[in-house]
């Protein structure tokens, strides 16, 4: 038989307090969403990836400022800086300088560099809207043919394969070309921009449509769908408030990475000369006159271009590293 413990031996004994240094605290679990965070703090090609997209966006709502600041109005000429004879600008890469630090325009002499930081208003702005109005659609539309199913999804599901084999470039062209100048109230720019922002988003909806209706499919079986169908929640609360939380991760991630589609499609368009019209900026539409000029001022394309690549990169790059942090599987 053991001894009895006496006082000093009870003494010895270190409570759970002195190991644990202080009051025993409650394990706490994680969300998804905390468990995403910790997940993309650690990927540094996706951070640095977002905060490029955070200055980018700083930029143009701040380009006024910058402009400013560091360069000269995006309408102004300055023909005092292109010669007369080639209709180039004056001095060497494009006429850079500290007064005009992208150099200027062939034959206008207007700034480049403001006319950039100018241009990433449009072309976030477009992409950004039309983004948003493709996620509503296709996640609305989505939900409700995998929720639903029988002849709502084949109605649906046959109205996306026809979106889907809709030739979009020749429509945008055909549809932007014969609108007028004035035209629903609207005129001028945002005509043009609300144009372009209604054919990307109106028929780019099926392709998110898809990933919602599949994931949706599956989300409808689950054990928390039937307790609130037992609960006696009708449809609409069971997809709003149960189904549409748990599509949130797909959805952020997915609009990252139509958002640079977006951006290249506005450029394209703006390029084949139906987006926004001039003397208003964009990178499409310097790229545009950039192809007529860029043997006497190569700038005049590389920044414009240079704009579209970082930016479209940064959004690739945000959206890979979003993808794998909500993705369950991975380590």
């Amino acid at each position: 038989m053991t001894a009895p413990l006496d006082a000093s031996s009870k003494e010895l004994e270190a409570s759970p307090e002195a190991v644990l240094d202080g009051p025993a605290k409650a394990i706490q679990g994680r969300s998804l969403g905390q468990i995403a965070w910790m997940r993309l703090k650690r990927d540094r090609v996706a951070v640095v990836g977002g905060v490029v997209i955070v200055l980018l966006i700083l930029i143009a709502i701040f380009a006024p400022l910058l402009v400013s600041w560091l360069g000269h109005p995006p309408a102004e000429w300055h023909r005092e800086k292109i010669d007369p004879a080639i209709q180039a600008p004056i001095g060497s890469f494009g006429g850079m300088s500290w007064d005009f630090l992208f150099g200027v325009e062939p034959t206008t002499g207007r700034d480049l560099f403001s006319r950039v930081l100018y241009g990433a208003r449009i072309s976030l702005l477009i992409a950004f809207f039309a983004t948003l109005l493709c996620v509503m659609l296709g996640t609305l539309l989505g939900m409700i043919a995998g929720f639903f199913g029988g002849w709502v999804d084949m109605i649906i599901s046959r109205l996306m394969d026809i979106f889907l084999a809709f030739p979009l470039l020749v429509f945008a062209l055909a549809l932007a070309g014969v609108i007028p100048d004035k035209a629903f109230g609207l005129s001028g720019d945002t005509l043009r921009i609300t144009l372009l922002v209604f054919i990307i988003g109106f028929f780019n909806w099926p392709y998110i449509g898809r990933i919602i209706r599949g994931q949706t499919l599956s989300l409808r079986e689950r054990e928390f769908v039937d307790a609130s169908r037992s609960l006696g929640a009708r449809s609409h609360t069971i997809l709003f408030k149960e189904i549409l939380p748990n599509l949130l991760a797909p959805i952020l991630v997915y609009a990252t990475l139509l958002i640079p589609t977006n951006i290249l499609f506005e450029a394209a368009l703006s390029f084949l000369g139906v987006g926004v019209r001039p003397p208003t900026p964009t990178w499409g539409g310097m790229l545009a006159d950039a192809v007529h000029n860029y043997q006497v001022a190569p700038n005049y394309m590389i920044f414009p271009g240079l704009a579209i690549f970082i930016t479209v990169l940064s959004f690739n790059l945000l959206g890979d590293g979003l993808r794998d942090a909500f993705d369950p599987k991975a380590r």
